[in-house]
């Protein structure tokens, strides 16, 4: 049985996604902000920078904005349920400061949320809205490409997250 062109692509991003889920074992409240010389990006950081951008990439075809369930439109702070929607775009300063993001929980939850929003909108998008031309940044794309751009960008922070965990000096997860 053949898959639809928007099943193919979310089965892709979904596939990173829970490749990255192996990395994310061991993190909890008090690490999930924990950074080393040289790697500014935490894992709360993390998580929601990536919902931030799966959240951006869905509303260029469903046209809703960021959840105010999880983002704090405009703040470059959030609290212990939400993240401030500059904290975590594109050229944000990644912090130590616990009180600023999340509960770890509650960032893994936001993260989901994005994923399964991306997801959804991909699958139930047709062949004309996949190859739309939609703006992004300075440039355009189509959705079919955001939904690759999405699978190399989990895959860019997930190895972000490896180097982390090895100067946390966490335990392995693969091998």
């Amino acid at each position: 049985m053949s898959m639809r062109r928007g099943d193919v692509l979310a089965s892709g991003v979904e596939q990173s996604a829970v490749l990255m889920g192996r990395y994310l074992a061991g993190f909890d409240d008090n690490s999930r902000v924990a950074q080393t010389p040289g790697l500014p990006n935490h894992a709360a950081w993390t998580l929601g920078h990536l919902a931030y951008v799966l959240h951006r990439a869905a509303e260029r075809v469903d046209g809703h904005p960021l959840p105010k369930t999880d983002f704090i439109e405009g703040a470059k702070d959030g609290d212990a349920n939400h993240y401030g929607q500059e904290s975590v775009a594109l050229g944000s300063v990644v912090t130590a400061e616990p009180e600023r993001y999340p509960t770890w929980d509650r960032c893994q939850v936001i993260f989901e949320a994005s994923l399964k929003r991306f997801c959804h909108v991909l699958r139930h998008a047709s062949d004309a809205e996949l190859d739309a031309p939609r703006d992004w940044g300075a440039n355009k794309t189509t959705a079919h490409d955001l939904a690759s751009r999405m699978v190399f960008h989990v895959g860019t922070h997930t190895g972000q997250l490896i180097d982390l965990r090895r100067a946390l000096k966490m335990s392995k997860v693969v091998g």
